[in-house]
């Protein structure tokens, strides 16, 4: 999906406002899968110089000047599968996706294995609306391409709005490892979490409004927030539900020990060692309590 050619002298005509209609991402997507020299010698020598003057008129914003040059070498018998992709990046950078999945999908009939138009096609069709569609022509642009980041990036905001969070974590999982300095990666990759586990409550409280995890989560919440009066009504709601629940007497023995109710502190920490003895933990912090006992 990389770029190369000689720039040709023709006239520059920029459709700047074109070139707003994709995001930065799509943009640099669209700019990565032109095709250059390498493609056009797949091209006959009539038609080789055409094919990269459109090329970069593409790559120089002539969207106009593109579409002219790219469908006269379609027209004269270019029919190359890397051809059509590069008239859909024309259309798709107006903006005008029904066009270029038009292209796209051509591209890909002549050429199944070809991943440049299966991760366009993505945007287009998430541009579109058709999230179902995009999520499956970019899990196939993975699988051609397991070690373009684009291709994979454009997989996590579709499966982002799908709703699949859980297969946007593994996206950035994979970019981190392809990518490991590119901070972008990691701070997709914790937000995505903050999401993930906001999900997770949700399905704990439908699920199981008064189970002890949706107890515990709600006080977690609280706990976070500085409403510790509020919290610890919260984790004795949980107790209640499952008294034998590990964590939740510790939680609240820190807390009694915070506030110089010891007597407490001290009965909740041995509840917790009674429910994980090996707790060390709660060992420090009943030694803490009893430094007198051995």
């Amino acid at each position: 999906m990389e770029i190369s050619g000689k720039t040709p002298n023709r006239p520059k005509r920029r459709n700047g406002p074109g070139l707003l209609a994709l995001a930065p991402l799509t943009l640099l997507l669209s700019t990565r899968a032109i095709a250059g020299i390498t493609a056009a010698q797949e091209l006959p020598a009539t038609l080789q110089e055409l094919f990269l003057e459109g090329v970069q008129a593409e790559k120089a914003g002539n969207l106009d000047l593109a579409e002219k040059d790219f469908l006269q070498v379609l027209r004269r018998g270019g029919e190359a599968a890397f051809v059509y992709n590069n008239l859909g990046i024309v259309y798709q950078l107006r903006g005008d996706h029904h066009r270029a999945l038009v292209q796209f999908r051509e591209a890909i009939r002549l050429k199944p294995d070809y991943a440049a138009p299966r991760v366009l096609m993505g945007a287009s069709l998430r541009a579109l609306g058709d999230v179902a569609g995009a999520v499956r022509e970019l899990e196939t642009a993975v699988k051609l391409q397991p070690q373009e980041p684009l291709a994979r990036q454009e997989l996590a905001r579709a499966y982002e709005r799908a709703g699949n969070l859980p297969g946007v974590v593994e996206q950035y999982h994979v970019l981190r490892e392809l990518v490991p300095l590119e901070p972008e990666y990691a701070y997709q990759l914790g937000r995505t979490y903050l999401k993930l586990a906001g999900w997770c409550f949700q399905e704990i409280v439908r699920t199981d409004p008064t189970s002890a995890r949706a107890y515990q989560a709600l006080a977690e919440n609280y706990q976070a927030t500085g409403r510790t009066l509020m919290a610890v009504r919260a984790f004795q709601r949980a107790l209640q539900a499952d008294p034998g629940l590990p964590g939740i007497h510790l939680t609240l023995a820190q807390h009694y020990n915070e506030q110089g109710d010891i007597e407490s502190a001290r009965r909740e920490v041995d509840e917790e060692l009674r429910i994980v003895p090996e707790s060390l933990t709660a060992l420090a912090l009943k030694h803490k309590l009893n430094p007198n006992e051995r």
